[in-house]
């Protein structure tokens, strides 16, 4: 049985990733503000989870710490803590970029660089970053400015991990979404076909792939997941 973190567990998207993981027999170890949403995991022997504030770095490596100490091995993490800010450059302040690159960078980077080490010790472990297309994609950033720099860095920051990590059997790989099928962009753009749109089931399916033992010949990955949107 693998051994997986889980974090922003409670969103549309996380909730979606434990259902599959624990349907799947991994040993899911989800960390949130909140175990809301939740409720179908709480009586499941493999579901933990774990409260955390993952924008604090000490808070964050004395949990990943404890995690190793406890269950001896971490194969994989997913990270999929992530906000959201509109703006184009005129109006993008100090305070956006602080806040987006703490919530989209920052929460994934303080989970990484301990697992990393951890990793390295066993030879194996799989990185997922969510990355954006805004980030990708400069006419639909520009828009977006203090999200898509901060998502930008987790492509490069993959790009890190896997040439330090190069012959480990160590993999970091980002997941691009298209727009994802949820309740609160269906009420955002109402107008849109949500059929075009990528549901959470279908990304929570490709995360498992990648951790899972087909998954095994990919190396330094960005994988889109748009759909048609």
């Amino acid at each position: 049985m693998k051994t997986i973190i889980i974090t922003g567990a409670n969103g549309n998207l996380g909730t979606a990733t434990v259902k599959k993981f624990l349907s799947e027999n991994y040993k899911v170890i989800a960390v949130g503000g909140d175990n809301k949403q939740l409720d179908f995991a709480l009586n499941n022997a493999n579901f933990e989870f774990a409260k955390v504030n993952l924008i604090n770095e000490n808070e964050t490596t004395i949990f990943i710490n404890n995690t190793i100490t406890k269950h001896k091995k971490i194969d994989a993490a997913i990270m999929l803590v992530g906000a959201f800010n509109p703006g184009n450059i005129e109006i993008t302040s100090e305070a956006d970029i602080d806040k987006m690159f703490s919530l989209n960078f920052k929460s994934a980077y303080f989970i990484a660089r301990p697992l990393l080490k951890h990793m390295l010790a066993n030879s194996f472990g799989r990185l997922i970053f969510i990355g954006a297309k805004p980030a990708l994609l400069a006419e639909q950033g520009k828009n977006l400015l203090a999200y898509s720099l901060s998502k930008s860095l987790l492509f490069k920051f993959a790009d890190f991990i896997n040439a330090e990590a190069q012959e480990k059997n160590i993999v970091a790989s980002v997941v691009v979404p298209g727009t994802i099928d949820t309740q609160i962009n269906r009420g955002a753009m109402p107008n849109e076909n949500f059929d075009n749109w990528v549901k959470p089931e279908q990304i929570a399916d490709i995360l498992e792939l990648i951790t899972s033992e087909k998954g095994n010949p990919l190396r330094e990955t960005i994988i889109k997941v748009y759909n048609n949107s």
